[in-house]
């Protein structure tokens, strides 16, 4: 596997439904052409992460259908909204088997060995703070989950449900973040219960044979600490021991954590692979260059285990968060720093909607064909063996004149083959044009002072000629950009 993979996730139901639609009948997974799986292949994609493929119940969907707040936010999205088209979250899961209605189990199977005559890899979700209320867990051992008492929903009807089950009703907390309301559709595990955390890894090792990686969603609320701090009750770790299982399986099997209050680290640390990065998200959100110089100077050893992304189904679209030069400016340093790729369907095609996970259809619309140029250009620098398994360096962006200190707005770093090329990006964070002088850090190949001469090629603007530059360990580049202005230089030695 390369150093830095590029992952692409797709929202796998509203791919099959438009699907459906074509063809009048129900897509299954075995619907997914091969001319389309060439396609990711040929995009440089090695990982592609199928949101929503496990089996759903009929009581999530008939909680979101009855929500009127979700049908609020759906109806902003499809005006012409219908019962059809929700579905249910993709991640209130009433069983870790794949969903029949997509085609099931062996669809999917064989959907993933197709997949690999690409050289693609499936990733699916995995979610285990909580499931389904329908799961059938709650019918056979309640003690998997955290029950409450009468006065628990009297007091907090946003976090205790009801639940009536054959063996009778009871009060089940729902599945929750420490810092909001209880999510109504699911309900929330007990990992203080040893039993429990058994019979969850029996889950995530079913799971983890349907596919190559898997993305752990919310990763972090099951860390001992935290769900202490959500629910007052001991557990031990979890996460360590069940990586290390399913590894024991598949060695090469991949671990992507979606985490947040700066705990990356940890869950590093616990045999995660990547981990989200959304403190680099929010600071080029912010759009301030000192925060963002700050997050890349952290160890390689930490960066180049984190997932990076200007866009997920979680976050605003790209094309609606971000003005177009933002954007830009955004996605190369997203894109041209250490660490795992992760774009989103319809990032690259400008879309503006985000889609809920309780949906199965996208509303139409047009491609922006300047967003998606300029993320053909993008892909074309990261199937660059150079930006794939090459050094990353964050550079000094220095003053050109002692009264200008617009270089502190400017972001620059350079990738580096040994005694190969070198890619030099240089991104203003601001919405002021901006100056910097930029040295290269040079590999040590015995040079003579005269320096070696490159051949220097824009690869954003190819329109633009290439010209010659001599290069020592003292000399270098001055760059003049507009507000958010990017430019990315291959240096070719001649």
């Amino acid at each position: 596997m390369p150093s830095y993979p590029l992952l692409y996730q797709v929202n796998i139901r509203v791919i099959l439904n438009n699907m459906s639609i074509k063809l009048n009948r129900v897509a299954t997974f075995d619907d997914i052409s091969d001319e389309l799986l060439s396609h990711w292949a040929t995009m440089g994609f090695e990982w592609i992460w199928l949101l929503s493929v496990w089996q759903l119940g009929p009581a999530a969907k008939e909680i979101s259908r009855a929500d009127p707040a979700l049908r609020t936010e759906l109806h902003s999205i499809l005006p012409d909204l219908s019962d059809e088209d929700i579905g249910g979250s993709g991640f209130a899961i009433q069983s870790y088997t794949i969903s029949r209605e997509l085609g099931g189990d062996q669809s999917l199977a064989r959907l993933r060995e197709r997949m690999k005559l690409h050289g693609l890899k499936l990733m699916l979700d995995f979610v285990p703070n909580h499931v389904a209320p329908d799961h059938a867990w709650l019918i056979n051992y309640p003690e998997y989950f955290i029950l409450g008492s009468e006065t628990d929903l009297e007091s907090q009807p946003h976090n205790y449900r009801r639940v009536s089950t054959t063996a009778g009703e009871r009060i089940v907390a729902l599945g929750r973040d420490p810092n909001f309301q209880g999510w109504q559709d699911t309900l929330q595990l007990n990992f203080g219960n040893p039993e429990l955390q058994s019979a969850m890894l029996n889950e995530l090792q079913r799971a983890a044979h349907a596919c190559d990686g898997l993305g752990r969603q919310i990763a972090m609320l099951i860390l001992p600490d935290i769900f202490k701090r959500t629910w007052g009750i001991q557990s031990n770790p979890f996460w360590p021991n069940a990586i290390r299982e399913v590894r024991r399986q598949s060695p090469d099997f991949l671990f992507l954590a979606e985490v947040y209050w700066d705990l990356e680290w940890e869950l590093q640390q616990q045999g995660f692979d990547f981990c989200y990065d959304k403190r680099l998200y929010d600071r080029l959100r912010e759009g301030h260059a000192k925060p963002v110089r700050k997050h890349l100077v952290a160890g390689l050893d930490y960066q180049s285990r984190l997932a990076r992304f200007v866009e997920n189904h979680d976050e605003a679209r790209a094309a609606q968060g971000f003005s177009f030069p933002k954007h830009c400016a955004a996605a190369i340093v997203t894109y041209l720093t250490p660490g795992l790729r992760f774009i989103h369907e319809g990032q690259m095609e400008g879309r503006l909607f985000r889609i809920s996970p309780h949906l199965v259809r996208a509303p139409a619309e047009p491609i922006n064909e300047v967003v998606q140029g300029f993320y053909q250009k993008l892909l074309a620098i990261l199937r660059l063996p150079l930006v794939r398994q090459g050094d990353w360096r964050l550079l000094d962006s220095l003053p050109c004149e002692n009264s200008n200190h617009s270089n502190e707005d400017i972001v620059t770093f350079q990738w580096q083959l040994t005694e190969g090329a070198t890619l030099l990006a240089v991104v203003n964070l601001s919405e002021k044009p901006s100056q910097a002088f930029v040295k290269l850090i040079m590999p040590n190949r015995g040079d003579s002072e005269n320096g070696t001469l490159y051949l220097m090629e824009d690869l954003l603007n190819p329109a633009q000629t290439s010209q010659e530059h001599s290069v020592t360990p003292e000399n270098g580049f001055r760059f003049e950009l507009p507000g958010w202005g990017v430019s990315v230089q291959l240096l070719v030695p001649t």
